[in-house]
C-alpha cells in the first residue's frame, strides 16, 4: 500500500490543489512478511472512492480521524481526499469550480495518475457533514461518473435556507451563509437543490446515509430520507446512537465500504 501526498495546478479552481491517495495496489504472498517477487505487478485497475472532508478540514482528516488505510487495504479500494477548504463543493464563480474539480477534473487527473477502473460501476464518492453535503451534491449531478455515494452526518443545510434563525457564530451567522452560498433566494431550484439534483440526475444512483441519533443535523438527514423513500430512490440509511463525531465516522465509513463494495 501507498499513500501518496500530490499537488498540481487546477483549471477548475485556478490555483494549485492538493490530495491524498491510499493505494493498496501491490499484491502479496501468503505471509505478510514474504512478499512475492512479482509485488507491483498486478494489472488490475482498482475501484475507487473520492472521498471529502467536513468543514475546517482538510485532505488528511480522514487518515488522523479513521482507519480509512486499513479499509482501504483490507478491501483494495483506493481512495482520494481532496483538500476543499471551506467550499461546500460546488461551482462558486467562473475561477472556483469547486463541483467541476470534483466531479470531473480530479477524477480525470487521479485516472491519468494511478492505476484506476474508468468504469461508472467501479467510481464512488462519499464524506463527512459537509463533505457528505459535498458527496450527494456531486454524486448526483455527476453521476454518470459516481454510481454510489456515502454520505455520514450530512450538512444539508441548504434544505432551511433563507427561511433560517442563524446565530452568533461564524457558521452559523447570515453572512457566513451568503458568502457560501450567494443568494439565498435562489437556492430552490438550483444546483445546489439536492431534491431537484436527485430527480434530474439521480434515480440511477444508490445512496448510503448514516447520521447519528444524537447529532444536530439528525432532523436535516431524516427530511431528506424520507425524500428519497417518496421517490423510491435505492437508498440504504442508518441511524445509531453517536454524536457529530470520529467514532462514528470511523464506524460508518468502514460499513460505507462494505455497502460500495457489495455485488
Amino acid at each position: 500500500m501507498a499513500i501518496v501526498s500530490a499537488r498540481y495546478r487546477s483549471n477548475c479552481l485556478n490555483r494549485f490543489v492538493t490530495f491524498t491517495a491510499v493505494l493498496p495496489f501491490e499484491t502479496y504472498g501468503e505471509e505478510y512478511f514474504n512478499p512475492n517477487q512479482e509485488a507491483f505487478g498486478d494489472t488490475t485497475p482498482m475501484k475507487t472512492l473520492y472521498l471529502l472532508h467536513g468543514i475546517t478540514g482538510d485532505e488528511v482528516d480522514w487518515l488522523y480521524g479513521t482507519r480509512i488505510a486499513a479499509y482501504a487495504e483490507e478491501n483494495r479500494l483506493a481512495v482520494i481526499m481532496p483538500d476543499g477548504g471551506n467550499s461546500f463543493y460546488f461551482d462558486h464563480f467562473y475561477a472556483e469550480k469547486w463541483g467541476e474539480f470534483i466531479g470531473k477534473e480530479l477524477v480525470q487527473a487521479t485516472r491519468t495518475m494511478f492505476h484506476l477502473s474508468e468504469k461508472r460501476e467501479d467510481t464512488f464518492i462519499g464524506g463527512l457533514s459537509m463533505g457528505g453535503f459535498g458527496a450527494l451534491r456531486n454524486g448526483l449531478q455527476y453521476s454518470q461518473t459516481f454510481s454510489k455515494i456515502v454520505a455520514l452526518s450530512g450538512a444539508l443545510v441548504t434544505q432551511d435556507l433563507p427561511n433560517k434563525e442563524y446565530g452568533k457564530e461564524w457558521m452559523e451567522t447570515e453572512e457566513f451563509y451568503q458568502r457560501t452560498f450567494g443568494d439565498l433566494n435562489k437556492i430552490k431550484g438550483s444546483a445546489l437543490d439536492l431534491e431537484k439534483l436527485y430527480l434530474d440526475h439521480g434515480k440511477d444512483t444508490e445512496i448510503f446515509m448514516a447520521i447519528g441519533t444524537e447529532d444536530f443535523l439528525l432532523e436535516k438527514n431524516r427530511r431528506y430520507k424520507k425524500f428519497l423513500q417518496e421517490q423510491k430512490a435505492k437508498l440504504h440509511y442508518l441511524e445509531e446512537p453517536g454524536a457529530h463525531e470520529w467514532d462514528f465516522w470511523d464506524r460508518n465509513i468502514r460499513r460505507g465500504i462494505q455497502w460500495l463494495l457489495e455485488k
